[in-house]
């Protein structure tokens, strides 16, 4: 991931209550479109101009040929309001993320995240790297927010489960369920991404807890009871996977070494 800096001029007088919105709808198009990552902006206001600093997955990420209908719409906004598209500088490698599939093709892919992740939810199946969401045709209404809000959605389960201290148990149901709220949005999710791009596309189930590591070792897939033992783990995670229903779990962590 990388760091970049936007700048924003103002090239006529402008009304701070309306110029602030302007660059948040930006920054919200952005990221619905997946060119920068997380939810906190740092914005500054300075002599003529304005600056924010965002994460980028690459460092041409905020090229125009990656904007959405959205972002164009915002841009506008901002020449509305007397600010001037944004200027970008790359400052950097992010040394605190994860590295940028390099793929230009991927065989299969997945949904996977955690809490502790803020890069893209969609990971290439080979390289289990990160793909830039703006890669693929946009899920719906021309952007990628459903993907992003069922990622929130999955994190904040995620941290409550690791936590321990309130909702854990509910927690690690919606996350572990195939047929959960929360798996069946990411699943529909993970049909609509294979059908618009052409690539598999499998759901990750968590897995935690379970009598015995025998027991987990000869678990079904919960969702058509097949056998989808993996003859080897996947990424030293994944040791479980069912073709037929998209789906990819692990032994349980209780039990995996």
């Amino acid at each position: 991931m990388w760091v970049c800096e936007l700048s924003f001029d103002c090239y006529q007088d402008i009304v701070l209550a309306e110029a602030e919105p302007a660059v948040r709808q930006l920054l919200d198009a952005l990221r619905y479109n997946g060119q920068i990552l997380g939810r906190e902006f740092p914005t500054s206001i300075h002599q003529g101009w304005l600056g924010c600093r965002v994460v980028c997955p690459e460092q041409d990420s905020l090229h125009p040929r990656h904007y959405s209908r959205q972002v164009e719409l915002a841009i506008d906004r901002l020449h509305q309001v007397g600010l001037t598209s944004p200027r970008v500088q790359c400052r950097g490698q992010d040394l605190n993320s994860d590295s940028t599939d390099p793929c230009e093709s991927r065989s299969w892919q997945l949904l996977y995240t955690s809490y502790l992740h803020s890069c893209s939810p969609l990971r290439c199946g080979e390289h289990f790297a990160p793909v830039p969401l703006y890669r693929i045709p946009p899920v719906a209404n021309g952007d990628f927010k459903q993907v992003l809000k069922w990622q929130e959605d999955w994190e904040a389960c995620d941290q409550l489960q690791m936590n321990g201290s309130i909702l854990e148990h509910g927690a690690v149901l919606e996350l572990a369920l195939p047929d959960s709220r929360l798996a069946r949005r990411g699943r529909d999710l993970a049909k609509r991404i294979e059908y618009l791009s052409g690539i598999p596309t499998f759901y990750y189930l968590y897995r935690v807890g379970g009598d015995s590591l025998a027991a987990e070792q000869e678990r079904p897939c919960p969702s058509c009871g097949g056998d989808w033992r993996l003859a080897e783990p996947v990424h030293d995670i994944f040791d479980f996977l069912c073709e037929p229903c998209r789906l990819v779990s692990n032994l349980s962590w209780d039990f995996k070494d």
